[in-house]
C-alpha cells in the first residue's frame, strides 16, 4: 500500500484496500499526478480523475469526469488498444466503495504494465537505444497518416491560436513562479513573440497544408512504454481539445525536448532524424524550435502548478524543476551556429556509420540538433519509395540514371538550404564523388555564412567489397558493380578540400 498523504480524500484512501476490488489484488499502489490518482491493483490499473478545475482542465462535476473518462478510453485506444479496457463506475460510499452503479465516481480501467518499461525509466538507467526510437518514429509517422486532420475553419493550429497558447503559459508563470525566476520568463516571452513573427507564414502554411491533426498532446517519455519490445504511447490528452489537436511538429518536439532533459542529446538527434526519414516532413523544421520551446515552457508550468500542491520541501524541488525547464527552453531557443558537413566516400566506406557517430555524439557542439540528409533515402522518396523498398533498378538504370542522380543532389541541396536557414546544423550523407558536387554545397555554405566541412571516409577496396556483399536492412542498394563504376569516376579531394576535412 502506498504511503497516504493527509490530503487524500476518503474514497482514494478506501481504494488503497485490496478488498475494495472485484478481483484479486495482493496490494494497491498509488501514483498521484496534478490531475488524477492511478491505483495499481493486481493486473489492472484504475485512473480516477481529481474533482478539480484548472485554467486548462475541468473535472469539476461527476458528469464531466465521466465524459472525460469515456473520451480518454476512445482516444487512447488509437495508440494502445490492448491497454485501455473500459470505463467503470465506482458506487457505494466514499468510505466503503464498491464497483458498480449508481456511481459516485468513475475510473478508466487499464491493463497494468511493468512500470520498469516506461521510457523515462529506461532512459534513466541507460537502456534506451536508437532502435527503440526508430520504431517510435515509424509508429508516429504511420499514425499521422491516418489521424483526423483539422478542418481549415477550425481554431486548431490557426496561427493566432498557436501564439495565444504560448503567451498564456507566460501569463500563468508570472503568477506561479517566485520573483527570482521572472527574468528568464520574460526573456522567453520576448523570444516567443519574435520567433512567431518571424515564422508567421510557416505557421499559416502548416494549417493550410493539413499538418494539424488530432494527436496525443502529452508525448513525453513517461507516457511511452516498452511492451514486448515495442514503444507504445499511452495517456494522451482527453481533457482539452486544443492540447490534443496540434501540429505533428509539436508532437515530436515534446519527445525531443524530453530526451534532451534526460541528458540524451544523441538519442534526441536520432529520434528527430528517424522521424524525418520515415515521414519526410522537412517543412516541420521551420516551426519545430518554436514548438520545442513551447513544450519546455509547458513542462515548467506543470512543475510550478505541482509546487502549489505540495509541502514546502517538495515545492522547492518543483520550482527547481521549473527553472531547469526554462533553462532548457532557452538553450533550444538560442542554439549554436549552424554548420554544413558533407560526406565523401565510395560505397561501403562507412559514410553512414561516420555520420551516425556525429549524430549520437553527446559532446558535439550541436548535440541533439544535427539533421542528417541521406541520399539513399531522399533518392527513393523522389520516386515514391520508402527507405527499405527495393527499386529493382539496374546499374545506371531506374532510379540511378544520371538524371535521377542530378535530381537527388538538387533535392539534397534544397533541403539543406531550408534547414540551415531555419538554424539547424546539417550533415548530407551522400557519395559526393565529383568535385563539382562538393563545390556546389561548399558554395551553399558560403552563401548562407555557415561553417563547412567534408567528412571523408576510406577503406581498402577488398574491404569495401566485403562490406557491400554483407550489407542488409539499409536504404542503400549499392552493389559491387556500383563500386567498380565509382572507382573509375571518383575524383579525390583537392588540397583546398582536404583543408576543410573533418574527423569522423
Amino acid at each position: 500500500m502506498a504511503s497516504m498523504s493527509p490530503a487524500l480524500p476518503p474514497l482514494i484512501t478506501a481504494l488503497l484496500d485490496p478488498r475494495a476490488y472485484p478481483h484479486a489484488a495482493d496490494r494497491v499502489e498509488l501514483i498521484e499526478t496534478h490531475a488524477s490518482w492511478l491505483l495499481l491493483a493486481g493486473e489492472f490499473a484504475y485512473k480516477v480523475k481529481k474533482p478539480i478545475t484548472l485554467p486548462f482542465l475541468d473535472y469539476g462535476t461527476l458528469d464531466k469526469r465521466e465524459a472525460c473518462c469515456r473520451a480518454e478510453l476512445v482516444l487512447n485506444r488509437r495508440f494502445a488498444p490492448d491497454l485501455y479496457l473500459d470505463v467503470v463506475p465506482i458506487g457505494g460510499t466514499p468510505g466503503q466503495p464498491r464497483f458498480g452503479l449508481p456511481a459516485i465516481e468513475w475510473a478508466v480501467r487499464m491493463r497494468r504494465f511493468d512500470e520498469y518499461g516506461r521510457l523515462d525509466r529506461v532512459a534513466a538507467r541507460g537502456d534506451l537505444r536508437p532502435a527503440h526510437l526508430s520504431q517510435l518514429a515509424s509508429t508516429l509517422c504511420a499514425f499521422e497518416k491516418t489521424a483526423a486532420v483539422a478542418a481549415p475553419d477550425t481554431r486548431y493550429g490557426a496561427p493566432e491560436q498557436v501564439l495565444a497558447a504560448a503567451q498564456e503559459n507566460f501569463v500563468e508563470l508570472r503568477q506561479l513562479l517566485p520573483p527570482g525566476e521572472q527574468p528568464q520568463v520574460e526573456q522567453l516571452a520576448r523570444w516567443t513573440d519574435a520567433e512567431f513573427a518571424r515564422r508567421a507564414a510557416d505557421f499559416a502554411a502548416r494549417k493550410t497544408g493539413g499538418f494539424i491533426r488530432e494527436g496525443h498532446g502529452d508525448l513525453h517519455l513517461g507516457n511511452l512504454v516498452l511492451i514486448d519490445g515495442r514503444v507504445t504511447p499511452f495517456d494522451c490528452i482527453e481533457f482539452n481539445d486544443d492540447f490534443r489537436w496540434n501540429d505533428a511538429a509539436s508532437e515530436i518536439a515534446f519527445v525531443w525536448i524530453d530526451l534532451l532533459d534526460h541528458g540524451r542529446p544523441g538519442l534526441a538527434a536520432w529520434l528527430l532524424n528517424a522521424w524525418l526519414e520515415a515521414g519526410g516532413d522537412f517543412q516541420a523544421l521551420a516551426v519545430l524550435r518554436f514548438y520545442a520551446v513551447y513544450r519546455a515552457v509547458v513542462r515548467a508550468k506543470v512543475a510550478a502548478l505541482r509546487a502549489g500542491q505540495e509541502d514546502a520541501a517538495q515545492a522547492r524541488a518543483e520550482i527547481e524543476a521549473a527553472r531547469d525547464y526554462l533553462q532548457l527552453a532557452w538553450r533550444i531557443a538560442v542554439p549554436s551556429a549552424s554548420t554544413l558537413v558533407i560526406t565523401c566516400g565510395l560505397s561501403g566506406s562507412g559514410k553512414t556509420t561516420a555520420s551516425t557517430a556525429r549524430l549520437l555524439d553527446p559532446a558535439g557542439a550541436a548535440a541533439g540538433s544535427i539533421l542528417r540528409l541521406r541520399s539513399d533515402v531522399e533518392r527513393k522518396r523522389l520516386f515514391g519509395l520508402a527507405p527499405q523498398d527495393s527499386s529493382g533498378s539496374t546499374l545506371d538504370g531506374g532510379i540511378y540514371t544520371a538524371e535521377a542522380t542530378r535530381r537527388t543532389y538538387a533535392r539534397l541541396r534544397a533541403l539543406a538550404r531550408d534547414l540551415l536557414a531555419a538554424g539547424w546544423p546539417v550533415i548530407v550523407d551522400a557519395a559526393f564523388l565529383r568535385r563539382e558536387e562538393r563545390a556546389t554545397f561548399r558554395a551553399l555554405a558560403d552563401e548562407l555564412g555557415v561553417g563547412f566541412g567534408i567528412l571523408h571516409t576510406e577503406a581498402p577496396v577488398d574491404e569495401l567489397r566485403l562490406r557491400i556483399v554483407a550489407r542488409s536492412g539499409d536504404a542503400s542498394e549499392a552493389t559491387v558493380g556500383v563500386l567498380d563504376r565509382q572507382l573509375e569516376s571518383f575524383e579525390p579531394l583537392s588540397a583546398a578540400e582536404q583543408a576543410v576535412a573533418v574527423g569522423s
